[in-house]
């Protein structure tokens, strides 16, 4: 969990806009906790815009207006009902934990085409998927993706994770690479990292 303390508030037309002091990451569609914060109970909220301009309440059809001749960087939007407040200094904190779910252990099984033989093997293989879970989905997120925490975006996608956690598990026992018994030196075996960034989509800008 990260959590990052709040610098501004303020509430306009049913909309609290929060504004943190450092960078958060957090994006439309997130879920964050807020705590010890004035303007606002403390509880889990959807982010609704990250928007970094002045919020300046809804049009005629509802839709958020912006005055982007002022500039809030790091603030986020969420809806919470309640008197307006004018910006001010604020109190409490907003953490951000994720939990993504895009493939899971038996998906990772099908590809490496192996049963488990111990406990151990179970465990590590679902420590593998939910590092290339998070990896996976973090490393869209920085390309600029607005993913699902719990909806893998598309079948590339789901393979370049299911080929990343395998990656992992094969790597086991070893420090950088898939593990050899080969004494004599040899040539690397080839990294899949290219392949598995190609099928996230990240060597480009989002387009999907």
């Amino acid at each position: 969990m990260a959590t990052f303390d709040l610098a501004f508030n303020t509430r306009l037309a049913d909309v609290v806009v929060l504004q943190t002091l450092l960078e958060s990451g957090i994006q439309v569609g997130d879920t964050v906790t807020i705590a010890g914060n004035s303007v606002i109970s403390n509880g889990n909220y959807k982010v609704l815009s990250t928007e970094s301009a002045e919020f300046l309440g809804l049009d005629q059809f509802g839709d958020y207006e912006f005055d982007y001749n002022v500039i809030f960087i790091n603030q986020f939007l969420v809806a919470n009902a309640g008197a307006d407040v004018e910006r001010d200094i604020a109190a409490g904190t907003v953490a951000f934990t994720p939990s993504i779910s895009w493939i899971t252990s038996a998906m990772v099984l099908e590809f490496l085409g192996i049963d488990v033989a111990t406990a151990n093997d179970t465990a590590f293989i679902a420590t593998c998927v939910a590092a290339a879970n998070y990896w996976c989905w973090n490393k869209r997120r920085e390309s600029d993706y607005a993913d699902s925490q719990t909806t893998v975006p598309n079948n590339s996608v789901k393979l370049g994770t299911i080929l990343y956690a395998g990656t992992l598990y094969r790597e086991r026992g070893s420090a950088d690479s898939f593990a050899s018994f080969d004494s004599m030196a040899s040539i690397p075996i080839p990294s899949t990292l290219g392949r598995i960034m190609q099928l996230l989509g990240t060597s480009r800008a989002s387009v999907a």
